[in-house]
């Protein structure tokens, strides 16, 4: 069986001993949820419901303007008792809907399956993904039916699901991939339909050997889809190194995965298509790995969109001891949050408590020059250069340096022996650039 891979990356503890094995089960409904009115990139969306109003399980009640949005559905019956801010695991305050349940959890009756789903053209699936708020469940949350659209003179040669997860500690595609593999690949099928394309490839890697073999079982004698073992190194899973170990195609510097002839889609995303095209179901719930040193009893959760971190902690028995970081997400990629009182979004993978170290903390060192970031990137950067001009502020000349072209992974901080946090820097010159840009506009 051969293994395909991508040059740079490293090999992180993957710790995903603690949950891997473990099935998902169903969260405890929440007694409220909250709703922020962005979970996607693009335009937010506004209510459509009132305060007071009684909404069903699946009832769109918020939705955006223009195309890059996505509609937003109730994930529990009950009422409309406020719209209110709240942290939002992306790190800023959002308007949330505020529903209460009425204990009945009772789907609204225009949720209908579709009889002859093999009828439908590909505009009329793209229609189905958009009117289910289907984003990418790999973390970046982009609406999918924007990706499937016609673009003038670009075809998709390849549509690969990524079943990767190289993130530490997150188990949630990997349950996902065992537990509903056939409403996988059915969603792929669709896809590969709405955009016209005929190849499609589930990219899933090395260490997750059961889903490579049930997924290799399934496809056994499928001519358009093929699987793709892949090395376990991290970040594996990340859309530009993905791409190259499927289709050893490069997308060009400041380019889009359709500029390789190439769609990109997490294996959540494929599954909750199948779901919206055959049976009707808007995307209310997800798979969310809870995990960590400092939780009592990881499990992988099937939950509600709006339930507050804070529950899923309580019913996976709590804090572990003294916790010293809450993360939504993966070790790597993942955001630290200050707080466990904020809602699980569409993007939401996974959440990762750590328990408080026992060693000091260590501190920032000079540059030893070892070049082992260099070695480490994926995106085959100099990150030690650009973290030079970022500490001058010389924000062009890190631009020039590809400073945009930083997948943020993380990479060259776990190889650096100064513990210099190279990635905070990046991110600091990305900002800067940004800023830049919008001002010369102005």
């Amino acid at each position: 069986m051969s293994k395909n891979t991508f040059k740079g990356g490293i090999h992180p503890p993957d710790h995903k001993e603690l949950t891997n094995a473990l099935a998902s089960v169903p969260a405890k409904l929440p007694e409220k949820v909250y709703l922020p009115l962005s979970q996607h990139i693009g335009a937010p969306c506004s209510p459509i419901v009132q305060i007071g109003d009684e909404v069903l399980k699946g009832q769109k009640i918020a939705e955006g303007k223009g195309f890059v949005t996505s509609p937003i559905h109730a994930s529990i019956s009950g009422k409309i008792v406020s719209i209110e801010k709240k942290q939002h695991p992306g790190g800023n305050f959002v308007d949330c809907i505020v529903i209460e349940s009425d204990g009945k959890d009772q789907w609204i009756d225009t949720i209908k399956p579709n009889l002859n789903p093999e009828a439908l053209s590909p505009e009329e699936l793209r229609t189905i993904v958009f009117e289910a708020g289907i984003v990418g469940m790999g973390g970046a949350a982009f609406p999918s039916h924007v990706k499937y659209a016609p673009a003038e003179g670009k075809k998709a040669d390849f549509i690969i699901l990524n079943g990767v997860e190289c993130e530490p500690f997150l188990t949630s595609d990997h349950r996902l991939m065992l537990e509903k593999a056939e409403r996988v690949i059915a969603g792929l099928r669709y896809i590969l339909k709405s955009v016209g394309c005929e190849k499609g490839i589930i990219g899933i890697e090395e260490n997750k050997p059961d889903a490579i073999s049930l997924f290799e079982e399934l496809t056994v004698n499928d001519a358009i889809i093929n699987v793709k073992p892949l090395y376990e190194k991290y970040p594996q899973g990340s859309e530009k190194q993905l791409i190259y170990a499927c289709t050893q195609r490069e997308v060009p510097v400041g380019g889009l995965p359709l500029d390789a002839g190439v769609i990109v889609n997490n294996v959540g995303t494929a599954a909750a298509i199948a779901d919206a095209v055959e049976l009707g179901l808007p995307m209310i719930e997800r798979i969310v790995t809870v995990s960590g040193t400092g939780i009592t009893n990881p499990a992988n959760l099937l939950v509600r969109f709006g339930t507050l971190f804070s529950d899923l902690i309580e019913q996976c028995g709590g804090y572990n001891g003294d916790i010293e970081r809450l993360i939504c997400g993966g070790l790597m990629m993942g955001k630290t949050v200050y707080t466990a009182d904020m809602p699980v979004v569409k993007g939401t993978s996974g959440i990762v408590i750590l328990k408080k170290a026992d060693e000091n903390k260590v501190r920032e060192f000079n540059c030893v020059r070892c070049a082992k970031c260099v070695d480490a990137c994926p995106a085959f950067l100099e990150p030690t250069t650009i973290v030079k001009l970022a500490k001058r502020g010389l924000w062009e000349e890190a631009q020039n340096n590809n400073a945009l072209s930083c997948i943020e992974c993380g990479c060259c901080v776990y190889v650096c022996p100064a513990n210099i946090p190279l990635v905070q820097y990046i991110r600091r010159s990305k900002q800067a650039i940004a800023a830049l840009k919008a001002k010369a506009k102005n």
